[in-house]
């Protein structure tokens, strides 16, 4: 088994509001391994920035973790303060953000912003950081980075601000990088191009990525394994090819089927519903009012986590042995057997 970089055991975080706490994640487990990307997907307000968050320990002021331990190196960073963090953060956790433009900060050239992340990590002298600098943004495929170094972020396209991010990240040699929806706000080609970069630097480097999104068409070629969260805990983890061919999880086959699809002829499928209220926490299964396969007892009692196979495991009730046996529904399956059908045509080329 590959070596274990970071190990989150029975996390909660919770935030302070004037409407009372928020339980935004709520006593969840799992393991990243050395070289390996591990991708987080769920709607918005599932919990998974939260839990970078933690993992990084940029929690705003109002929130607080509750219970559990974030362990990478023998430390845990659920107890670290501030002064310790410096330790880690930027310098073997690094972050990507989702945002480029509001990443960086608009009135400073850029080739200065990546040599301020050099500097002040203590990654470069200030006479090498520049050289250091220009080599990071050849890196993520930036053109004539001399010139581009002295311009500034308005002068850059989406994906080239992203790019320019990601340096910034690897300045100094991380371990984990964490990309927090790093594509959202980019094009389908754009996208393809930035998966791909991180992809490469991956391999390069050796390193463990942390992938962020709502989007589980966008971590299909990316991910190893796959955690699926709702309404703060996960639901459903598993290897890659597990999640997309052999889900079990309600929500699971949900998002599945809400992926844009080519071949798809009929209307797009949506979830029903909103995502709970977390200050009230739903009892039960949290998915049950959105679920049409919901059983009784999901209303009552929380389902625990069902061993599919020794690395896939899914909490529903379905999975029960008493359960009835329901399949996943129809548009799924048909999806399923295209995305099989491609994936041996590609093998076969």
């Amino acid at each position: 088994m590959s070596e274990k970089i970071l190990q989150v055991k029975d996390l909660t975080v919770s935030f302070s509001s004037y409407a009372g706490q928020v339980h935004a994640v709520r006593d969840i487990s799992f393991d990243l391994c050395r070289g390996e990307t591990l991708a987080i997907v769920g709607e918005s307000g599932s919990g998974k920035s939260v839990t970078t968050k933690a993992i990084l320990g940029i929690l705003p002021g109002n929130g607080t973790i509750e219970g559990g331990e974030i362990l990478y190196n023998g430390m845990d960073l659920a107890k670290c303060s501030d002064k310790e963090f410096e330790s880690v953060r930027g310098k073997k956790i690094s972050l990507v953000f989702q945002d480029p433009l509001s990443a960086l900060n608009p009135i400073m050239k850029i080739g200065k912003q990546i040599m301020e992340a050099l500097v002040l990590s203590k990654a470069a002298t200030k006479g090498e950081a520049k050289e250091r600098a220009l080599e990071l943004m050849r890196r993520v495929g930036i053109p004539q980075p001399e010139i581009r170094f002295n311009q500034y972020p308005f002068q850059f396209s989406g994906g080239m601000r992203q790019r320019i991010v990601i340096a910034i990240a690897l300045a100094c040699n991380p371990e984990i990088l964490i990309c927090d929806e790093p594509t959202t706000a980019l094009d389908v080609t754009i996208q393809a191009q930035i998966l791909e970069l991180i992809n490469e630097i991956k391999e390069r480097n050796n390193l463990s990525i942390i992938f962020i999104t709502h989007d589980l068409g966008v971590v299909a070629n990316v991910a190893d394994r796959v955690a699926v969260m709702y309404a703060g805990k996960i639901v459903e983890f598993g290897r890659s090819e597990e999640i997309f061919y052999d889900p079990k999880n309600p929500y699971t086959w949900a998002l599945l089927s809400s992926m844009p699809d080519l071949d798809t002829k009929e209307q797009l499928f949506s979830i029903p519903g909103t995502p709970p209220n977390m200050l009230h926490p739903p009892a039960g299964d949290a998915f049950h009012e959105r679920n049409q396969y919901a059983l009784k007892i999901d209303t009552r009692e929380a389902p625990p986590f069902f061993k599919v196979s020794d690395t896939h495991y899914a909490a529903t009730w379905l999975l029960d042995p008493r359960a009835p046996k329901v399949e996943p529904p129809r548009v799924l399956r048909e999806r399923i057997e295209r995305m099989k059908r491609r994936a041996a045509e590609h093998a076969g080329q």
